[in-house]
């Protein structure tokens, strides 16, 4: 199948201004639907999870719209951006309060890749981390294919995800984090792909490509 006839649903969570994710994708010769309905998700050759915004309202969101089960039992190849991306862990603590390391406040997630999203610690560099940083990877895999190491990305947050063993790149302010994540058929990135320029638009034909 050629890209351009690609059935690429964009899930409508809500909480996040599509546009810019759209115009990516139609820069590349796709015509991406978006949409929240069960039967364009399911029925969709790959699906973006776009976020933007605070974990409470995105989940909320997603509960609110019947897409928790769609999204967990999604069989073809998935990619979240930013806020989208830190949904597929397993919870966020963004509405911690306490510093006991408890529980309480968590905000559980879809519990697809593993790892808790946790506010960055930055020492004295400022947060929200905001601008262009570098990914490193040493890894062969198809969405990396063609974007070396040391490549800059645009990212705007301050929670993130831990390094864990389903990490495909990571990033390094203040401390190492998730840059880009995947397991099985879900993939993750921190940055925006959609305002990365080349190395951004790659990283999208190669999920196109799987």
């Amino acid at each position: 199948m050629g890209l351009s006839k690609q059935n690429l649903v964009i899930i409508d969570t809500g909480c996040a201004n599509l546009a810019s994710v759209r115009m990516a994708f139609e820069r590349l010769g796709v015509q991406p639907q978006v949409s929240c309905q069960a039967a364009d998700i399911e029925q969709a050759d790959k699906l973006i999870l776009p976020g933007v915004g605070t974990a409470v309202a995105a989940m909320k969101n997603l509960n609110e719209r019947g897409l928790v089960p769609l999204i967990r039992a999604a069989k073809q190849p998935l990619l979240g951006f930013c806020l989208g991306m830190q949904m597929l862990a397993q919870a966020s603590e963004e509405t911690m309060s306490g510093s006991d390391g408890s529980d309480e406040g968590l905000i559980e997630g879809l519990g697809i890749v593993p790892g808790r999203i946790r506010l960055m610690e930055v020492g004295n560099l400022r947060l929200p981390h905001m601008g262009w940083n570098q990914i490193e990877h040493d890894e062969t895999h198809p969405l990396l294919k063609g974007i070396r190491s040391g490549s800059y990305f645009y990212f705007v947050h301050s929670y993130a995800l831990e390094v864990t063993e389903a990490t495909l790149a990571t990033c390094d302010y203040g401390q190492p984090f998730t840059a880009i994540v995947g397991r099985d058929n879900f993939f993750g990135a921190q940055f925006h792909p959609e305002r990365s320029g080349s190395a951004g638009a790659r990283l999208l034909q190669n999920f196109l490509e799987l």
